[in-house]
């Protein structure tokens, strides 16, 4: 019978009253590991309940005894990195070195939480007026959650918690289904490091457990990463309540390659951006823009033989690049994908359907298409598995307006030698996060990661300095002591004297 996935609800591990579950698979096998407790609106409502509890004092508690419990954490994940990257393997399918590379990725945020005394500094005003001083500090706003997805497990709970913590709040962690037990190894580590009982919980579950979040009164902010439909419903739900919510939806990432690129560097970025963690990254690379006829042959002539001699197969293996895709559900979509894309006339010059695993799983190869054009499915549509498509641009321009024109603004990238092309194109893009030869430009953690257009509904971007202003409210106090306070009322617009 497969064992039971349970939530962290005040400092213990709860067993699922609703009666509902669902299974946790192994990708690479396609066996069922273990069952999840879905959340009823009461058991996510007692999570609220103990985060509500433990507010306050939290919120009190001096922003430096704060940071040295998450720098106790820091070194916990750091010493046992091994540890979490096996479960996030078994669970989620990709390679051990790249859940690594996520786990290390999501404490660097950690790391810059733990500056929260530097922060959360104020501003003060000396004699606005005469004898009158004007401070401004940030606050906590109280409990707030966080509704994550199954490609980063540990890496995008990471990139709200720490801060969210810092900042002296209290918080709630909806992981995904799919792939659950990163997040109580997180939370017995927060507890191992000193966090006070009910600061950080953990609820699993659906649509319900999420409703519940978003329309329990107590919580005051809503951070998400997911699909765009979604992160739509979970932005208007939430700010209809009067919750503060950051959303951040999906991608349609393209590179765009100049004629005077260095192909093998372009290349090799194509590779590892559009078939690492089998394409299941909201900041993959999807299409590739090459510039004119020319490049865009050499393009494929390179391509090709290198998407053929992946090394598919279990994440435990260490001579692995590319794991299987996170269940049966979207292997099938996926495949759905590179149907559509025949259908409509791209030429598919690496059919990944081809793959033939003998360790059984949810393993597809990396798939290429060519003369990919922007009215087809797989060019519109986010496909989240390793389908690369290749749209052919005559020039620079007809490749910046097709970018701008696009749906999405998470991220872009550009390759070529030429500054001045590179500059025009980080300067006019309307795209949120932008490489310059580099392919996947997710910001280091004490900047913030966010895209434009349909990639993120909300006003902050997450983690870095936004994530700060996210998590805390401005106060400004005024004040005069009472030798400096003139005799009698005064009726008229104050003003500094």
């Amino acid at each position: 019978m497969a064992s039971e996935i349970r939530h962290y609800i005040g400092g213990q591990l709860v067993a699922g009253r609703s009666g509902r579950t669902s299974p946790v698979f192994n990708p690479a096998t396609g066996e069922q590991t273990a069952a999840v407790s879905l959340a009823s609106t009461a058991e996510v409502n007692a999570a609220v309940a103990a985060a509500r509890a433990a507010a306050e004092s939290w919120g009190d508690t001096p922003s430096l005894r704060r940071a040295r419990i998450l720098n106790r954490f820091l070194r916990i994940a750091e010493d046992r990195i091994d540890e979490l990257a096996a479960v996030i393997t078994s669970e989620h399918g990709k390679t051990l070195s790249d859940a690594k590379g996520e786990i290390q990725r999501g404490l660097e945020v950690v790391e810059f939480a733990v500056g929260a005394p530097q922060l959360l500094k104020g501003e003060v005003s000396e004699n606005v007026g005469t004898r009158v001083d004007s401070f401004g500090v940030r606050q906590p706003l109280g409990v707030v959650a966080g509704i994550t997805p199954f490609n980063f497990p540990a890496m995008v709970p990471m990139w709200m918690f720490p801060v969210a913590l810092a900042c002296g709040n209290t918080f709630i962690l909806k992981p995904s289904e799919r792939d659950p037990s990163a997040s109580l190894i997180i939370a017995q580590w927060l507890a191992e490091a000193g966090l006070p009982t009910g600061v950080f919980n953990v609820v699993h579950g659906d649509k319900e457990a999420v409703d519940a979040l978003l329309l329990n009164p107590d919580v005051e902010a809503i951070s998400f990463v997911g699909s765009t439909p979604i992160a739509r419903y979970i932005y208007s739900t939430a700010t209809s309540t009067g919750k503060r919510c950051q959303a951040l939806g999906g991608a349609k990432n393209h590179m765009v390659v100049m004629p005077d690129a260095d192909l093998d560097q372009a290349v090799d970025a194509l590779m590892g951006a559009a078939y690492g963690s089998a394409g299941e990254r909201c900041m993959a690379i999807s299409i590739a823009v090459p510039i004119g006829e020319k490049t865009a042959d050499a393009l494929i002539a390179k391509l090709e033989p290198k998407i053929r001699l992946l090394k598919i197969g279990s994440g435990f293996n260490e001579e692995s690049e590319m794991g299987p895709l996170v269940t049966r559900q979207h292997l099938d979509k996926v495949r759905g994908y590179i149907d559509s894309g025949v259908a409509e006339g791209a030429k598919l010059v690496v059919d990944g359907r081809d793959l033939r695993s003998n360790e059984g799983g949810y393993f597809i190869g990396g798939t290429l298409f060519d003369r990919v054009t922007t009215d087809m499915k797989i060019y519109k549509e986010e496909i989240f598995g390793p389908v690369l498509g290749v749209v052919r641009s005559p020039d620079y321009a007809t490749a910046a307006k097709m970018i701008n024109n696009n749906e999405y603004g998470n991220g872009t990238a550009i390759f070529t030698q030429n500054g001045d092309v590179a500059r025009e194109f980080a300067h006019r893009i309307r795209v949120g996060m932008v490489g310059i030869n580099v392919p996947i430009p997710v910001p280091v953690a004490f900047h913030s990661f966010g895209g434009w257009k349909a990639s993120l509904f909300g006003d902050h971007s997450m983690h870095g300095p936004e994530g700060v202003r996210f998590y805390t409210r401005l106060k400004t106090v005024t004040s005069r002591w009472p030798t400096s306070i003139a005799q009698g009322p005064e009726f008229v617009m104050p003003t500094m004297k």
